[in-house]
């Protein structure tokens, strides 16, 4: 019998079949959904197995959002899955709700080494805990700790704290975004691609950093900003300060807030940068920014020093973590 694995995320669901007995690299079958398009995880389901018409006996799926006792509200779409009703309707053995940095944990023990890309070497604990962060849709956070056989995966909602700001002008960001009536601004707030990059451009935009008249009109024609504002600082033909500004704070904040999990954690097994945005921006990660910001930590930089640095390049570790952890690891 098959089992269901799903990544469930504010931007887009990907559902997938894996057989019993392999490892999740190969699906039967797969297939992405615009998440808001559809009214709930059950109906993305029903169509998906009427498409595949494929048997299943019970599913994993990693959900953009806190499990509490087998249900989860998905932080940024209006749905709540819950998993013992999906089992009821579609007659499964068992349903496991993770959320979604427990799955994309849970996918690092069977990433390969083309998945990865490393930042930074350091000296990795072979059985030392590890952090991950995944800014995509929000910024997504959990870790891993070593049981003596194996890893074992935690969820986080560690990017829901209060942001702290280092240096004047991310002071300045801090004091923008109460002015626009956020009493608590929290990391996913400045470093996410739904929230954070479109609030730092228009930030640093009232710092006096200008906007051309064409960049204007492509934010204007998209629903979606933060693509543009990307690909605009990666623009050679037609330099821009604005974008790559807001570039340079979101990775030295992505930095620092990789060095503040690392701490929390004490990831000394490294630290690992999953979701969409990294692989977008990996030229910017390596950049000295980003992991000053991380290792600038007063007393503890040498600590934050040999904790190894990976970026996941593979975008459907969500996935293949539910798939491993449903399937048994």
């Amino acid at each position: 019998m098959n089992i269901l694995a799903g990544d469930i995320g504010g931007t887009k669901t990907v559902l997938a079949v894996f057989p019993h007995g392999v490892q999740p690299r190969k699906p039967l079958a797969e297939m992405t959904f615009p998440s808001a398009r559809y009214d709930s995880l059950g109906e993305i389901v029903k169509e998906f197995l009427d498409t595949v018409n494929l048997p299943v006996d019970r599913a994993c799926f990693g959900v953009a959002g806190p499990v509490i006792a087998g249900r989860a509200k998905i932080t940024n779409l209006p749905w709540v899955v819950d998993g013992p009703a999906l089992q009821s309707v579609f007659h499964w053995s068992s349903v496991e709700l993770l959320n979604d940095l427990e799955s994309v944990a849970y996918a690092i023990p069977v990433l390969e080494s083309e998945d990865i890309h490393t930042l930074s070497a350091g000296v990795p604990d072979p059985n030392g805990t590890i952090a991950v962060l995944a800014p995509g849709t929000g910024l997504g956070e959990g870790f891993m700790t070593w049981d003596g056989g194996r890893y074992r995966a935690h969820p986080s909602e560690g990017s829901h704290v209060s942001f702290a700001p280092v240096g004047p002008l991310q002071i300045g960001l801090l004091t923008y975004l109460n002015g626009q009536g956020f009493d608590h601004v929290s990391f996913e707030r400045v470093c996410s691609g739904a929230l954070g990059i479109p609030n730092i451009y228009h930030y640093l935009k009232t710092t006096g950093l200008e906007e051309p008249a064409w960049l204007a009109e492509q934010l204007a024609a998209s629903a979606d900003p933060t693509p543009v504002i990307v690909s605009a600082a990666h623009d050679q033909s037609r330099p821009c300060e604005l974008p790559k500004a807001v570039l340079d704070m979101f990775v030295a904040i992505l930095g620092a807030e990789a060095g503040n999990l690392g701490l929390k954690v004490l990831s000394t097994g490294g630290i690992y940068l999953g979701g969409g945005i990294p692989p977008r921006i990996l030229a910017d990660l390596q950049k000295p920014v980003f992991l000053d910001a991380l290792r600038r930590k007063g007393r503890f930089c040498k600590v934050l020093t040999d904790m190894p640095v990976h970026v996941i390049l593979n975008s459907k570790a969500g996935l293949l973590g539910a798939a491993a952890y449903g399937l048994g690891g």
